[in-house]
């Protein structure tokens, strides 16, 4: 495997997206290519698996090694983001001087387009959680993200569903919250 993680905070990401270029503690080759793009909000980092043929060659054993990047980050003119197909999501990556110095660093370049499906909506947790459930549960169910966890309303009575819910429920680690008037389940997130 020829591969890297390129470990960035949030803001260093929306540096990128912005024009700014990251200095990394390594020099990244020019034939970079960017392979998946992760955020973790909960960590504030934002993980880049990146291939090059100039990466040594470790085994698929072995855990990636990751490229922090440095601190220091300045403003450059924004460059032309290449024009990306819709199901591409593959950031491509353009050195940031033309000549091949030992002092140039590349650039990662993205469209904005990548910058919006990197965007989580609010309630990306409830959405994740309903995908657990059959279509025909959805139906009968609203999902609401409260504090640390996913909350499931039944929106009309529940006959025979409600144990098949229930054990699809605490599969996932949540549990039935009896209540005054309104009754519910809750799953925390993590």
């Amino acid at each position: 495997m020829k591969l890297r993680i390129l470990k960035l905070t949030p803001e260093q990401f929306a540096g990128l997206l912005g024009g700014k270029t990251v200095s990394f503690a390594s020099k990244l080759p020019s034939d970079l290519e960017v392979l998946d793009v992760k955020a973790d909000l909960f960590s504030r980092q934002v993980s880049v698996v990146v291939r090059s043929d100039s990466f040594e060659d470790i085994s698929e054993s072995m855990q990636i090694p990751e490229i922090t990047a440095t601190r220091a980050a300045h403003t450059v003119a924004a460059p032309v983001p290449a024009p990306i197909e819709a199901k591409t999501v593959m950031p491509t990556i353009k050195p940031s001087a033309p000549a091949m110095k030992a002092e140039s660093k590349p650039e990662i370049t993205v469209s904005a387009a990548i910058a919006k499906s990197l965007t989580p909506p609010s309630n990306r947790y409830a959405a994740k959680m309903e995908n657990e459930f059959s279509p025909e549960q959805r139906k009968l169910l609203s999902f609401t993200v409260k504090e640390n966890c996913v909350v499931v309303k039944p929106v009309s009575f529940l006959k025979a569903e409600w144990d098949d819910i229930n054990e699809t429920v605490r599969s996932l680690g949540g549990r039935w919250v009896k209540g005054d008037i309104i009754s519910y389940w809750e799953i925390p997130l993590g």
